[in-house]
């Protein structure tokens, strides 16, 4: 059935055929055979989390796990804990073991988004499991081997924060082997009618509405703005 039914499945989640997506779309299809890091860029709302769920579901890991950690969405000590995992009695409230998301995701990809938001002590342990897929959970004095591709995805400019000296440098070569760098809605107004109806028609099944298009004029007018 997969062989019937090819690639666009798995691209169907990406609406749009301008040349900027296009290009998106084909990159993904090359990327998504490797067992390559890729770095997902872009401003928030363009779609970083779609484009890695489609490299997952089209790469040889599609029948492992797909996991999703939004880095700036935690405390250092809390993401510490999610991503590598703790031993019981590691800290207050500790009561289990925990594996964590990069071990649950073994076999198949974890997505790092917003990775930028990492402090530089929990860079240094990520760049570990790129290095030697290996990490050391929370509390433990044993290390554990990992097998798991890496997919980050952030809206800040990392070669600036290297610059800066608040992203490390080498932590950021391993993670942008391949960058696939998504089009603002600006770069690809043509794919706004096709967004448009796209959440209308997702809009209306929720609520159990009739689907129906947006007409023509309204789509013309709404162009207009950009």
């Amino acid at each position: 059935l997969k062989e019937e039914l090819g690639p666009q499945p798995a691209l169907e989640a990406i609406v749009g055929e301008s040349e900027p997506i296009r290009r998106v779309k084909e990159l993904i299809l090359r990327v998504a055979p490797a067992t390559t890091t890729v770095l997902i860029t872009g401003d928030s709302g363009t779609g970083k989390e779609l484009v890695a769920r489609a490299i997952h579901a089209l790469s040889p890991r599609s029948e492992g796990a797909f996991v999703v950690v939004n880095c700036g969405a935690l405390a250092e000590t809390l993401l510490e804990s999610e991503l590598f995992g703790h031993v019981r009695g590691a800290f207050t409230g500790a009561v289990r073991d925990e594996r964590g998301k990069l071990r649950a995701a073994d076999g198949g990809t974890v997505f790092l988004d917003e990775v930028s938001s990492m402090s530089p002590g929990l860079q240094t342990k990520l760049l570990r499991v790129l290095q030697n897929r290996e990490l050391q959970p929370v509390g433990s004095e044993r290390t554990v081997t990992v097998d798991v591709r890496v997919l980050a995805a952030t809206n800040r400019a990392l070669n600036e924060m290297v610059a800066e000296g608040n992203f490390r440098e080498d932590l950021f070569w391993r993670l942008n082997v391949v960058n696939v760098a998504l089009p603002t809605l600006r770069e690809r107004a043509a794919d706004i009618p096709l967004l448009v109806n796209h959440f209308l028609k997702a809009r209306c099944a929720h609520m159990g509405r009739p689907v129906c298009d947006l007409p023509a004029r309204e789509l013309d007018l709404s162009l207009i703005h950009i």
